[in-house]
């Protein structure tokens, strides 16, 4: 039996989070739900300010249809998710399952999801993380995307700690979905940012459709056409190849060359 922590980034008591937490559990973990008290949505893997002199605030909550222990985080997604690897929620959780975000989280936009920035602060604090999304639709068929949660955490605990997989469900019945492919990250998710009016003092933006029409095997365009999109992703690293030694020669330069004329 493994420690799972499940959270979002859409407030605890968002209609998403309950499925896939019960999932978790009928699949035989040990689930704690500790996710943000109101909506979070687009806080990436951002934890706040925080100080030693301040108290996050944490309330016991009731979640309808789960019996674990249930948490309210003053603060976004990934706050949870480092507190519970502290202990804040007891033992602390091997995996972190984050979900289910209402809307697909796809596409290089991925690095503003909070559901997604959940799963990565996870990896960053040593353990796997699954990001769970679904295509929007009327209604939602949540359990749809709960049922394919737990199929790829079965699979997400037998690799290597520090895995994330980036799971994007289409709003279908299971029985409708074309299959499971493997993703690459798309140029846009299913929307992008527009500026509509800059006045007064103030920008109003809106997330818009963009209508172009993306590489069939991209996150975004499997999702669209009724396949579950898989993208395993990696957070914070050092870029492979010459860059950095570049950057580095150049400054060294700089640096080098300041100290000859202040000698």
């Amino acid at each position: 039996m493994t420690r799972i922590l499940v959270t979002n980034d859409d407030g605890v008591l968002a209609p998403g989070l309950a499925p896939l937490a019960a999932a978790v559990v009928a699949a035989g973990h040990d689930v704690v739900v500790a996710a943000p008290r109101r909506d979070m949505s687009g806080s990436s893997a951002a934890i706040g300010v925080m100080s030693a002199e301040d108290l996050i605030d944490i309330e016991p909550v009731e979640v309808p249809g789960l019996d674990v222990p249930c948490f309210s985080v003053e603060g976004p997604p990934a706050l949870a998710v480092l507190a519970a690897r502290l202990g804040g929620f007891g033992e602390p959780p091997e995996v972190i399952v984050s979900g289910i975000n209402p809307g697909p989280n796809t596409g290089r936009a991925v690095l503003h999801s909070g559901t997604v920035g959940a799963a990565l602060t996870g990896a960053n604090f040593g353990v796997s993380g699954l990001a769970v999304s679904m295509g929007v639709g009327d209604p939602y068929l949540w359990e749809t995307a709960a049922q394919v949660g737990a199929l790829a955490l079965a699979w997400l605990l037998d690799q290597p700690a520090k895995t994330v997989l980036n799971i994007n469900v289409p709003n279908l019945p299971l029985e409708d979905i074309r299959g499971v492919r493997d993703a690459r990250l798309a140029p846009f998710g299913t929307v992008r940012a527009a500026l509509v009016e800059s006045q007064g003092g103030g920008l109003q933006m809106e997330l818009a459709e963009h209508g172009l029409e993306l590489p069939a095997d991209t996150d975004t365009a499997l999702v669209r056409d009724g396949w579950v999109a898989v993208s395993a992703l990696v957070g914070i690293r050092v870029a492979e190849g010459p860059a950095g030694a570049s950057a580095a020669d150049s400054l060294r330069s700089v640096l080098t060359a300041a100290d000859a004329r202040s000698a």
